[in-house]
């Protein structure tokens, strides 16, 4: 299906022939960025541990722009740009002998074209590396259901997706198959079999590909971002169908997710949607992240974590949504945390500072009586 041309443009062979925009996508590894940002009228702008700072060059005019942009471009991606008005696609390019892979999505805004990429690190950190709890290793070990990972744009999601795939590509015997748009992380394999399908190279699109996908035998799959009501619903049949399904999806809390979920259904899919989501999620993992006070670490997750316990479960069927937080606050036998016993982890660990704790905690009352050593716990959950 795909030409070579294509493979090339997607990431999945590395791009041999030197476009001029690579020389902003090296610069933006040299300067270690994770993402890069070109609009007209401005310097290019690199993301450098969480802060925007401008390249040491003049602004991007029209004309430069269009000739750094449209070349990065193949046919498919040009028509998708000329019809949305943005396109997102993956780049790859040789830095210093190791090959980058950028997340790119390129925008027109005020008539003029513009582009933000987001670098993706060759090498995939393990739980510890990424300063994620243990109990995240727990939710890589069952053999169905779904696991979804909660946070905004730029919280680390993918990482940590790709973090617990790796895991279990060292430590099972398993075929895992992944559908993104586009492909991210390009894994190794070392005890799994793993199969990575990139939307509209190699499988015309998501539905067609999820539809394939049962019949690929696979035990895992990646589903990408959960981002309208069929592509969650195909991820739930195929967890309730025996296969352990791995999803992202834009929440601000493992809490809420399960409202963000329901929001893509009419209110009469609502019971059979939460009796489906009870007995099926294994696991919602919601993250942000922030500056680290750590010499060499740019920056860590807050992470929370709610596990599917009999509690849990019986919250979600009984529409009691607004006692998860307290459930998920209690529930450490379970393997469960919330963000204000992350920050306080983060704090004790010193890989935060307490300001920065402060911050972003949701209830700082709560998180200051943490830091004091005084566990608050409400009763009157069920």
């Amino acid at each position: 299906m795909a030409s070579t041309a294509d493979a090339i443009k997607s990431g999945l062979i590395p791009n041999t022939q030197e476009l001029e925009v690579n020389k902003l996508f090296r610069a933006c590894v040299k300067l270690e960025g994770s993402d890069l940002h070109l609009k007209v009228g401005i310097p290019p702008m690199v993301r450098v541990g969480g802060t925007l700072r401008p390249m040491n060059r003049g602004p991007i005019g029209d004309e430069e722009m269009v000739g750094l942009l449209l070349p990065l471009m193949n046919d498919r991606q040009r028509k998708i740009f000329d019809r949305d008005g943005g396109a997102d696609f993956a780049h790859t390019l040789l830095v210093d002998e190791t090959n980058w892979r950028f997340r790119v999505n390129l925008l027109q805004q005020l008539g003029h074209m513009g582009l933000v990429a987001r670098r993706v690190n060759s090498f995939i950190p393990d739980f510890e590396g990424l300063n994620l709890p243990p109990s995240v290793e727990t939710l890589c070990k069952y053999d169905q259901g779904m696991v979804l990972l909660a946070g905004v744009t730029g919280s680390g999601k993918s990482t940590t997706i790709g973090s617990m795939l790796n895991w279990i590509n060292r430590n099972y015997r398993k075929h895992i198959l992944t559908l993104e748009d586009p492909i991210e992380f390009v894994y190794t394999q070392d005890k799994c079999l793993i199969n990575q399908r990139e939307v509209g190279l190699d499988v015309i699109d998501f539905e067609v590909g999820m539809k394939h996908a049962v019949r690929e035998d696979p035990d895992i799959i990646l589903v990408g971002e959960m981002r309208d009501r069929e592509t969650f619903m195909t991820a739930i049949h195929a967890a309730e169908t025996g296969h352990l399904v791995f999803g992202t999806i834009h929440a601000s809390s493992a809490a809420t997710t399960i409202g963000r979920i329901l929001d893509l259904f009419p209110q009469d899919m609502h019971p059979a949607l939460r009796s489906a989501i009870a007995f099926n999620m294994k696991g919602i993992v919601a993250q942000k992240l922030l500056k680290s006070i750590k010499p060499g670490v740019s920056r860590v997750p807050t992470v929370e974590i709610m596990t599917f316990s009999p509690t849990i479960r019986k919250l979600v069927l009984e529409e009691r949504d607004e006692k998860l937080p307290d459930a998920i606050r209690i529930g450490a036998e379970d393997g469960m945390q919330d963000f204000t016993q992350s920050l306080k982890d983060l704090v004790d660990k010193e890989l935060i500072d307490r300001a920065t704790a402060m911050e972003v905690a949701p209830n700082q009352e709560a998180l200051k009586m943490a830091l004091k050593g005084i566990n608050v716990s409400q009763g009157g959950i069920l």
